[in-house]
């Protein structure tokens, strides 16, 4: 008599779970962004009791709609990153423009009160 093992075969039409047959990286960058995922963390260099240096690490991924959804949307007031940033870098090299004359309008007639 030999003894028997028992075996497992997959049923008809049930397919069987394997290791290969998980999620691609564009259904995970999907969920992510779906959900938004939080990464948190603290940094700290010590030299024997004594505290260095502290850094904390606060790493939110999301889409844009989530972020908005959860009230975070401080791009759409950061010059730099808002379509305004060109506008904005010319305007104020006028302004530097217009100060440095009026500087030397002041310094040119400063001389001119003292003589008089």
């Amino acid at each position: 008599m030999t003894p028997s093992t028992p075996t497992t075969r997959p049923q008809p039409g049930r397919s069987m779970a394997t290791a290969t047959q998980g999620s691609s990286l564009v259904d995970v960058i999907e969920r992510v962004l779906d959900k938004g995922i939080v990464i948190a963390g603290d940094i700290s260099v010590s030299v024997g009791s004594t505290e260095l240096l502290s850094i904390r690490i606060r790493l939110i991924i999301s889409s844009v709609d989530k972020a908005r959804e959860i009230g975070i949307n401080w791009w759409e007031s950061d010059p730099y990153l808002s379509s305004r940033t060109n506008e904005l870098l010319e305007a104020n090299q006028q302004l530097q423009t217009r100060l440095e004359t009026l500087e030397a309008e002041l310094k040119a007639l400063r001389p001119a009160e003292a003589v008089s």
